[in-house]
């Protein structure tokens, strides 16, 4: 994974959507990038566009209006096989009933690089092995899928999308089941997912401790527009968090890392 510095590796510019049958705009005129390299944690509270943002990243929603490159290059003109090598999107709820065996529901996630007919080889077995260790899941191959804890599920899906080996990895809430060890694991792997082999993170959280230590930058969004971005002490303050959670927040330092540290506090 070594694409060029110069070409972000996500690009999308003036987006407007909204869904069928809704007069509301989810998105309004959004531009948004992302590099090489880069951990972007999206923030904003329910309703504020994040997960739909990045189902139109992944090319599985097509905007009223604006565009979408990934390494430059636009995600429509791109056919399935080639999306899924260059994006893998994990998702809360995907394939949650599915009846398969863990590996090989991972194994699909070399599909993107299989001809019609052909089955996965040394390699692709060796390449589903490895994402399954980094997701923590390798003593859970044959388990049934939909016998498995909604954490446990979490973990079966980011194996899947890793062994897609994207440039580009898109998870919405890729923490929301897991238990505080694995929460800080999985985070610490997309850490060096990105930093160590040049993929591009983008990650929905509505962990804001988590996201502030963890992220490279941080996207706040607030009905449908970006309300503030940059480096996590830039976004995570009481000011920015008031006016757009609405709630009231202490903000301070986590006294190991330094990074910013919210605290709710009462009405």
């Amino acid at each position: 994974m070594n694409p060029s510095l110069n070409i972000p590796a996500v690009r999308a510019e003036g987006i407007r959507f909204r869904y069928p049958g809704s007069s509301a705009w989810v998105l309004e005129g959004l531009t948004f990038a992302a590099s090489p390299g880069e951990v972007v944690g999206l923030l904003g509270p329910n309703g504020s566009g994040k997960s739909t943002l990045l189902r139109i990243i992944s090319g599985m929603l097509a905007p009223a209006e604006g565009s979408v490159e990934i390494q430059g290059k636009p995600v429509w003109t791109l056919s399935r096989k080639q999306a899924a090598r260059e994006v893998a999107m994990v998702l809360p709820e995907g394939g949650r009933d599915v009846p398969f065996r863990v590996e090989p529901l991972v194994l699909l996630g070399r599909s993107p690089y299989l001809r019609d007919l052909e089955w996965e080889g040394p390699e692709d077995r060796r390449i589903v092995q490895e994402a399954m260790a980094l997701a923590e899941v390798s003593h859970l191959a044959g388990r049934f899928f939909d016998e498995l804890s909604l954490g446990e599920r979490q973990r079966v899906m980011l194996a899947q999308g890793l062994a897609q080996e994207p440039q580009v990895l898109l998870l919405d809430e890729p923490v929301a089941h897991l238990d505080i060890h694995h929460q800080v694991e999985i985070h610490a792997l997309l850490e060096q997912l990105a930093h160590e082999k040049g993929m591009t993170v983008i990650a929905v959280s509505h962990d804001l401790n988590l996201a502030a230590e963890y992220c490279d930058r941080l996207v706040l969004l607030s009905e449908g527009q970006i309300h503030a971005e940059g480096k996590p002490e830039a976004v995570i303050t009481e000011t920015l968090l008031g006016e757009v959670y609405r709630s009231r927040v202490l903000v301070d330092r986590n006294p190991k890392s330094g990074a910013p540290r919210v605290t709710l506090l009462r009405p």
